[in-house]
């Protein structure tokens, strides 16, 4: 493995990828206090309004891999570079749509651009930060992404009372160009080594897994309006597509996803344990809303402010996160990070129906660092050994992990609460019912935190790897 000469990270450079996973962030939560106004603008449905945030979503989902591949094959300064340029000219021709279809079109597009935001930060922290200082790097991107989240709604907000919905694009534009000069300036091109050729691109592959991913995404949805197809027709269909994947990559001179890459331990089971931790945050924000207006009886505002704290305290623990990582070692942080979040699901699982909002709000907490925690830590055993023709489709897994996972946890995390509680109508469920689903949902969720500790412990048993050592 060759690691870059520089004791110290340039200031610049972390700033850069910051900003870059900053705007990827923004693209989502700046569009999603948008839609009761587009609604009204362009006189839709919610179901119609939503695929202002589904295409980009979805366009991020399927082309996240192939974004982080092409990073590894063009280079992953060019590529970065490239991908702010399509996300400038995509949030530009959003704020000029005319009409709700063409808005979800541009979406899908800046979409595109998204996904490069979210895939090359990571590989090129690789490339540009020394070992022994990737967690941090790792933890400073947790903790944009968080940023970005939790800000998005505020500002999308504050602009309404300015303006249009429109003006929420040109933000998005305004954000992209200026990471795209600190990109150039601050990332030099004697740190591009460009690995292979674009003929090696695995465009068999590429296609199948849009296919599988495209109706794993409109599953999870939960039948997005326009898709004539149910999820238990969409879900079958997506594991069918998978399956000719596999058989794709298994036949092609240069696959898009080697099978040996998922064969690895530490690579593999650290994808599926991003998958997991990500359904379980993603229920966080899909059920406790439930508990918070109908058994605690709080109104929009102050749903919207403790749901906030959560956002607030990733922000404030992903480079500390990253930190630790780099002190303590991958492996050992990634187990403190299960065992907290074990614990912080426990937490909210018990807590509020015994304390109220405050017991919500300590829980979130206890929870929310727990996740910035693991994320550091796998993020990098997974990249701290990879080779510079595997950082970017490495970057890509990942993140492409955490998105199913999310996409997951919205749709299962909220089946499984509906079921325990017996009916779809919680507004008319008795108090007590509500609490106990919630209580069940989440302990539900630590068994899930419980098994993904097992698979961090199985991952490094026997093995050698020293994922926060020197460089070889």
């Amino acid at each position: 493995m060759i690691d870059t000469p520089q004791a110290r990270t340039p200031i610049p450079i972390l700033i850069t990828l910051a900003a870059a996973t900053l705007t990827a962030s923004l693209g989502i939560s700046v569009a999603s206090v948008l839609l009761p106004t587009l609604a009204r603008s362009f006189s839709a449905t919610v179901s119609d309004v939503q695929w202002v945030v589904l295409a980009y979503l979805m366009s991020v989902t399927v082309t996240i891999v192939s974004a982080g591949r092409l990073g590894d094959l063009l280079g992953h300064r060019r590529v970065l570079i490239a991908g702010l340029v399509i996300f400038i000219a995509a949030s530009v021709l959003s704020a000029m749509a005319s009409s709700l279809g063409v808005l979800v079109s541009r979406r899908a597009l800046q979409g595109l651009g998204g996904a490069i935001l979210i895939a090359l930060p990571m590989s090129l922290a690789r490339d540009l930060v020394p070992t022994e200082r990737l967690g941090t790097a790792m933890g400073l991107l947790g903790t944009t992404s968080a940023v970005g989240t939790a800000l998005g709604p505020s500002l999308g907000g504050l602009l309404l009372t300015w303006g249009d919905w429109r003006m929420a694009f040109w933000l998005l534009a305004g954000f992209a160009s200026a990471t795209l000069v600190l990109s150039v300036i601050s990332i030099t091109r004697r740190s591009e080594r460009v690995g292979a050729s674009i003929r090696e691109i695995d465009f068999a592959g590429t296609f199948v897994l849009a296919v599988a991913l495209s109706a794993y995404a409109l599953a999870t949805s939960g039948g997005a309006a326009g898709i004539p197809l149910s999820p238990t027709v969409l879900i079958p269909g997506a594991l069918i597509a998978i399956a000719f994947f596999v058989l794709v990559e298994t036949r092609v001179a240069a696959p898009l996803v080697p099978m040996t890459l998922l064969r690895d331990r530490t690579t593999g089971i650290g994808f599926v344990m991003n998958l997991t931790v990500g359904t379980i945050m993603m229920s966080t924000l899909v059920v406790g809303p439930f508990f918070l207006a109908f058994s605690l009886g709080l109104n929009e505002t102050l749903i919207g402010l403790v749901m906030a704290v959560g956002p607030v305290v990733s922000g404030l623990s992903g480079v500390p996160a990253g930190r630790l990582t780099d002190r303590l070692g991958a492996r050992r942080v990634m187990v403190i990070g299960l065992v907290q979040t074990m614990l912080g699901l426990l937490c909210l699982a018990f807590l509020p129906r015994y304390f109220g909002v405050g017991g919500y709000v300590a829980a979130l907490i206890t929870l929310t660092p727990a996740f910035q925690l693991f994320l550091a830590a796998n993020n990098t055993a997974v990249l701290a050994d990879a080779s510079k023709e595997q950082r970017g489709r490495l970057s890509g897994l990942l993140g492409l992990s955490r998105n199913l996972g999310l996409m997951t946890g919205a749709s299962a995390m909220s089946t499984l609460f509906v079921f325990i509680l017996g009916t779809a109508d919680a507004a008319q469920a008795p108090l007590a019912d509500i609490a106990h689903a919630f209580s069940m949902t989440f302990t539900a969720a630590s068994v899930m935190a419980l098994v993904t500790l097992g698979l961090a412990i199985y991952s490094h048993r026997g093995s050698e790897r020293r994922v926060s050592g020197p460089a070889e």
